[in-house]
């Protein structure tokens, strides 16, 4: 029998984890499994690096995270109580899965940051779709329930997060490490609400360094993360409290030889996870623009809208000239597809400019484009100073416009 890892901390849970994604995705491979998952804290910064070198090794990425969830609101930021966040294991069953675990998480730094990045459930009802759950480590919302014996409470959670997820795709997490007080505890209640309301258990190590023997190194981290000493006693550690290395799948399978379906539920999981992320292509944000109009129409009337601002002297024979040379630079940027590109860039730029942000000139390339003039991006008339357009755009030569600005 074979077995995937689902839990684990790379380096990218910043002063936390210790383990290297080459470490996770070669021992995998080493251990003849098909499959290991990414679940850094709160983050998704390692995804796609993940992603590459898995694939590359041939082994299957599991793209998760390993989210905080606000025990009331994502907005409440006013108690040390509102900073505790639930841990809550994601992954990405498909695409859609992805797209929402990138949702969940960008929500959770922009609206949610209070100690951590938090989502909440309510957001979470909104973005579950192609994710399947885990009930995480102690610091989760079920384990946290059974501890402090609100057994009612956490059956009646339990039945919540299934049904949200669907059956199958929401999981009881079981760990390894007697010596962490409260765990045998959690785990024994875990398999009998198992057995009781039919929700399927999971098998992980909570991975945060490659080798036992790392166990100290990462412990430093978590001395710098907390600003501690080694020897204070107040403080967190994961020594003595078991053992979070990349565990070899013999030694797992022996762990939870009692609940072998813990075991077989990671290979159910991982072969239901299958997400294919596109790379080497470019990919636009999309830029809604007003009705009536499309991207090409829309930067045209923006730009034609800045030639009284920008000529507002000119002759007639000056603006024939503008309006040639405008007609020109739109013709290319329509035929090389990045309309789109110029409305976003002089969306930030001009937002930045309106709300007293000091935005540098232009430079470079861009300057020789009478489009990037118009609508506000460069204040540069490439005219005045006969600058050239195609060093910026060249129809000849396929490849993405670059404007660079600098900003306060």
């Amino acid at each position: 029998m074979s077995f995937v890892h689902l839990h684990n901390h790379s380096h990218y849970s910043l002063l936390d984890g210790l383990t290297k994604l080459d470490e996770m995705v070669n021992y995998a491979k080493e251990q003849g499994s098909p499959a290991i998952a990414l679940t850094d804290h709160g983050s998704m910064y390692g995804i796609i690096e993940f992603y590459q070198k898995a694939k590359k090794a041939g082994i299957k990425p599991i793209l998760g995270v390993e989210t905080y969830v606000a025990p009331n609101s994502r907005h409440d930021k006013n108690t040390r109580e509102d900073g505790r966040g639930n841990h809550l294991i994601l992954l990405a069953k498909n695409n859609v899965g992805y797209q929402n675990l990138i949702k969940l998480i960008s929500a959770a730094h922009l609206e949610g940051f209070y100690y951590k990045p938090r989502i909440d459930w309510e957001i979470l009802k909104e973005h579950h779709e192609g994710l399947i759950a885990s009930t995480a480590c102690l610091a989760g919302e079920i384990p946290r329930l059974i501890r402090a014996d609100k057994l009612a409470e956490a059956k009646k959670r339990i039945l919540e997060y299934n049904e949200l997820f669907g059956q199958d795709n929401f999981y009881l997490e079981l760990m390894d490490h007697p010596e962490l007080e409260d765990l045998v505890k959690v785990n024994d209640q875990l398999i009998k609400f198992s057995k009781e309301l039919n929700i399927p258990l999971v098998a992980t190590n909570d991975t945060h360094y490659f080798k036992k023997e790392d166990a100290e190194a990462q412990d430093i981290l978590l001395c710098l993360q907390n600003k501690k000493k080694k020897t204070d006693t107040d403080r967190m550690t994961m020594i003595g409290h078991g053992d979070y290395s990349l565990r070899s799948n013999s030694e797992m399978i022996a762990a939870f030889a009692h609940v072998p379906e813990a075991i077989e539920n990671t290979l159910k999981i991982a072969e239901m996870c299958d997400v294919e992320i596109e790379l080497g292509n470019i990919q636009l944000p999309f830029f809604e623009v007003p009705k009536g109009y499309d991207g090409n129409s829309y930067l045209r009337e923006l730009s034609e809208e800045g030639i009284s601002k920008r000529y507002p002297k000119a002759s007639p024979e000056e603006l024939i000239k503008v309006q040639e040379r405008l007609d020109y630079e739109l013709s290319v940027i329509t035929k090389m597809g990045w309309p789109s590109y110029f409305l976003i860039v002089a969306d930030f730029i001009n937002w930045a400019k309106n709300n007293k942000i000091v935005v540098g000139p232009g430079r470079g390339s861009a300057a020789g484009s009478i489009v990037c003039y118009l609508t506000g991006i460069t204040n540069l008339d490439p005219l005045k100073y006969d600058l050239l357009f195609e060093r910026f755009l060249n129809p000849e030569r396929i490849s993405m416009p670059d404007i660079d600005m600098d900003f306060a």
